[in-house]
């Protein structure tokens, strides 16, 4: 995923309303139950099934880094769908998303205006169709160049026109994307 993908998904486990399990074991427990079975874990997180089993049992406790990490990541990814969906329903039909970002944007404009591109950091409100459209896109595979155009023309639309009252022929460029959050 890209970096308007993995900040959707930042946004989406962000409005989990309890914390993910603590432990290992606990985490392990939980992918045990999502996938009904240790084999399908163990493929998930590239160990062994034995290895899952020990977790499972309370055995092991302490996994090094790289797997505490794969483990916290698939536990996080599929911890309360219901209450994600929910919060990218409300922000898809009504209160639409935040979008905060340091990235350059040029311009190709009217005769006469400065095109030159520059990094500017804009912290900008986009209304629920263009969550709408993001989360739609996501839901389909779209690449992250897709999604960062959706957002470019959010911020086009709601930041540098003012939505609709000022520069008709403006289009923007969003490039150089230092990091972008996301919120909803």
């Amino acid at each position: 995923m890209g970096i308007i993908g993995d900040s959707l998904d930042k946004a989406a486990a962000g409005t989990a309303t309890r914390a993910i399990p603590k432990g290992a074991p606990a985490q392990m427990r939980f992918l045990v139950k999502q996938h009904k079975g240790t084999r399908a874990v163990a493929e998930l997180l590239g160990i062994s099934q034995r290895t899952v089993e020990r977790y499972v049992k309370g055995q092991f406790k302490k996994p090094h880094a790289d797997l505490a990490a794969r483990l916290a990541g698939e536990v996080r990814m599929r911890w309360q769908p219901r209450v994600k969906e929910k919060a990218k329903k409300q922000a898809a039909t009504s209160t639409g998303i935040v979008v905060e970002t340091r990235a350059r944007f040029g311009f190709t404009a009217a005769p006469g205006t400065t095109d030159d591109g520059r990094i500017r950091l804009i912290t900008q409100h986009l209304p629920p169709e263009y969550a709408a459209r993001l989360f739609d896109a996501q839901a389909a595979g779209a690449t992250d160049e897709q999604l960062q155009a959706v957002v470019a023309e959010g911020l086009q639309e709601q930041y540098f026109k003012d939505r609709g009252r000022r520069a008709d022929g403006l289009l923007v460029e969003f490039t150089d994307i230092d990091y972008v959050e996301l919120d909803f």
